[in-house]
C-alpha cells in the first residue's frame, strides 16, 4: 500500500479550499483517506496553512510520500 500526503479539494466552484490528508495512492483525489492532518487556503493573502507537524512527521517517518505541492507547503512552514 503506497501512502501519500496530498491535498483534498473542498469549497465551492472557483473558490478552492484544501485539506491536507494522508491517503492510499489508489483512491481518488477527493475519495477515501486515512487521516486529516491540516488545511490550506490559497485565497487569503498571504495563503493560510495549518498543519499538525507531529502527525506529518510521524507519517513521513512511517513511509508516507508527500506530493510536490504538499512538500513545498511543508518546507515554507517549517515542517520538513
Amino acid at each position: 500500500m503506497a501512502v501519500k500526503i496530498r491535498l483534498r479539494r473542498m469549497g465551492a466552484k472557483k473558490s478552492p479550499f484544501y485539506r491536507i490528508v494522508v491517503a492510499d495512492s489508489r483512491f481518488p483525489r477527493d475519495g477515501r483517506f486515512i487521516e486529516e492532518i491540516g488545511t490550506y487556503n490559497p485565497l487569503t493573502d498571504p495563503s493560510t496553512v495549518k498543519v499538525d507537524a507531529e502527525k506529518a512527521k510521524k507519517w513521513i517517518a512511517n513511509g508516507a510520500q508527500p506530493t510536490d505541492t504538499v512538500k513545498s507547503l511543508f518546507k515554507k512552514h517549517g515542517v520538513l
